[in-house]
Order: C-alpha cells, then sequence, then structure tokens
C-alpha cells in the first residue's frame, strides 16, 4: 500500500489531472463521507466560495506533502485539528464551481501538485 488511501472509497473518477485541473474528481452521492487520505493537521478548513473551490479541507502531512479536498457539502473538521488516516473531514458536495456532486482531491508537493 502507498502513503496515500482512497478519500472516497466507492466513488467514480469523473476527471483527471490536466494543465487547467490539478486534481481529481470523484463523483458520489450527495453527504458521503470524505476521508483523510493520511495522517496529518488540518491547516485549512473553510466555508464559502473560495475561488471555486466551495467549503473545503487542507491537510499538511509529515512527508511534506499537503491534500486539499474541496466542493465539500459540510465540513467535518477545524483548523489546527490533529486527523488520521481514514478519519471524515467532510461530506461530499457540489459547492463552489462545480457541476454535479463530487470530491475535488489534490496532492501538493512543494511548489507543484503531484
Amino acid at each position: 500500500p502507498g502513503y496515500f488511501v482512497n478519500p472516497v472509497p466507492g466513488a467514480r473518477r469523473t476527471r483527471g489531472i490536466t494543465k487547467a485541473h490539478n486534481g481529481v474528481d470523484l463523483a458520489a452521492p450527495k453527504g458521503t463521507p470524505i476521508l483523510a487520505a493520511a495522517s496529518g493537521t488540518v491547516v485549512i478548513a473553510r466555508n464559502g466560495y473560495n475561488g471555486g473551490f466551495g467549503n473545503y479541507v487542507v491537510i499538511q502531512h509529515p512527508n511534506g506533502t499537503k491534500t486539499l479536498y474541496a466542493h465539500m457539502s459540510k465540513l467535518g473538521t477545524t483548523p489546527g485539528a490533529q486527523v488520521s488516516q481514514g478519519e471524515m473531514i467532510g461530506r461530499v458536495g457540489n459547492t463552489g464551481r462545480s457541476r454535479g456532486d463530487h470530491a475535488h482531491v489534490e496532492v501538493l508537493g512543494g511548489k507543484n501538485p503531484l
């Protein structure tokens, strides 16, 4: 197994990484739990439009990477929280600049998305 686990088990990947889209979209019904892909510290948990991300969470991981989870219907954590791999951090939604219920997930390492 790798460092990260699937943050939305059972979801269907509907969009991948391109020059204009730095993450993957995982389609699932509204309210489906979104799980922390790895343990770490929540550095952002914010409601609102947020540049199109909608309600979103960012987690800093001990290996130096961050994960971003966007378009949540509901946040399930707060800034500063320590989260474990597989812990619920929010729920799938359609907030921000989004077309349909899904989780947008990015892995950020250094200056460039992975």
